[in-house]
Order: C-alpha cells, then sequence, then structure tokens
C-alpha cells in the first residue's frame, strides 16, 4: 500500500513536489524514468489499474499540458481532463479517500475559454467521484526553471511578473504569480491533511500552506 501516489511528476511542479517531499513516501507512475527517482513507468493508458493496484491513501495530480504543447484541444483535454479523471477513478477504485490536483485560477466550467473551462470541468468531474477529501489548487502564472526548450511568452511574462503582481491587490491577488516550489510545498503541507471536504486553493492560501 503506498501512503501518496504522484502523476505528473517529470513537469514543473511535479518535480518540486518530488524534491521537497522529505520523509513523506511518494511512489511515482509515469509514462518515462524520473531522474534520480525510482518510478513505475507505464504508459497512461495504464495508469488507472496500477494505481487502483498500488492502493494509494492520497493521489496527487500534477498532470497538465498546454494546447500549443498538446498540439490540439483534444490533445489537450486528454490529458487535462481524460488521463486525469482516469487516474483518479483509479484511486478511488484502490481506496483512496484524498486526492490534491493542480488546477489553474479562474477554472471554470462556465468559461468562455476553452482552457479554463476545461480546467473547471475536471475540478466538477473530480468532486462527483466521492473522495473524502479533495483539494484544488489554483495557481497563476507558475515560476520556476522548466525543462525543454525555452518559450518566448512564458519568458516575458515571467520576467514582467514581478512589476504585475504588485499591481494586483484585492481580488486580484489570486491572479498573481506563484514559484513552482511554493505550490509543491504547499501540496505536501496537505497530504498531511485529513478533515473531509473540498477546499480551493489560491495564491495566498499556498503561500501560508507552504510556510
Amino acid at each position: 500500500m503506498s501512503d501518496a501516489l504522484i502523476v505528473g511528476a517529470t513537469g514543473l511542479v511535479g518535480r518540486a513536489v518530488v524534491a521537497n517531499a522529505g520523509t513523506r513516501k511518494l511512489t511515482i507512475v509515469a509514462r518515462r524514468e524520473v531522474a534520480g527517482q525510482s518510478a513505475l513507468v507505464a504508459p497512461p493508458e495504464r495508469w488507472g489499474d496500477i494505481i487502483a493496484a498500488e492502493k494509494p491513501s492520497v493521489l496527487i495530480s500534477c498532470l497538465g499540458t498546454t494546447i500549443r504543447q498538446a498540439g490540439s484541444q483534444a490533445a489537450f483535454r486528454a490529458v487535462d481532463h481524460d488521463l486525469i479523471m482516469a487516474v483518479a477513478q483509479g484511486a478511488r477504485a484502490g481506496g483512496a479517500s484524498h486526492m490534491i490536483v493542480v488546477s489553474s485560477v479562474g477554472a471554470s466550467a462556465k468559461s468562455s475559454n476553452f482552457y479554463l473551462r476545461t480546467k473547471g470541468e475536471i475540478e466538477e468531474g473530480l468532486g462527483a467521484l466521492g473522495f473524502d477529501r479533495l483539494d484544488i489548487l489554483r495557481p497563476g502564472l507558475l515560476t520556476g526553471d522548466r525543462e525543454g526548450p525555452a518559450r518566448l511568452g512564458e519568458g516575458i511574462a515571467m520576467v514582467a511578473a514581478p512589476l504585475a503582481d504588485l499591481l494586483m491587490h484585492g481580488s486580484l491577488r489570486r491572479y498573481r504569480s506563484i514559484s513552482a516550489t511554493t505550490v509543491a510545498k504547499a501540496i505536501v503541507a496537505l497530504t498531511a491533511e485529513r478533515m473531509a471536504g473540498t477546499y480551493v486553493h489560491e495564491n495566498d492560501a499556498m503561500q501560508r500552506l507552504a510556510d
């Protein structure tokens, strides 16, 4: 039986979760080897069954792509909705009572923006699976060292982020940028929470959890 299991461990936030796990036992399920870590390597279509067999108490999903990376809206949804639902269903089948998922600030199933609508729909889908506790993290622009070639737009956004953050007050604070390490530390802290319910964590809440 696993304590906590993570999918998406090769991405920006996922790598930070692994790096900041401390004494928390983490089982990694991935499509490729994870540098310096032991992982259960399998194609994504098998992850649900693998997770069910592992019987984790907590499932952490740091899965996520962009429409540009995926190549189409359909390919994006296959990861950010369908795959997340599949691993969550596997976790529930294995008896998991707690799920932590990285979503996005502005997520809403009613959004006219495809990206944010998909994020909102997966939040609603996970909420219907019956986890005792569901933690939804909604970061804004994620900062940190990304793998792969640099993307111009992201680079410009990260340079501008400190100034933009200073201009965001009140209800706009949730749109402030946040480091992947801060989100990861918040996730690790949440693995120890047991109070039932669905909790949404935006910028300020994640900052507090990470302290």
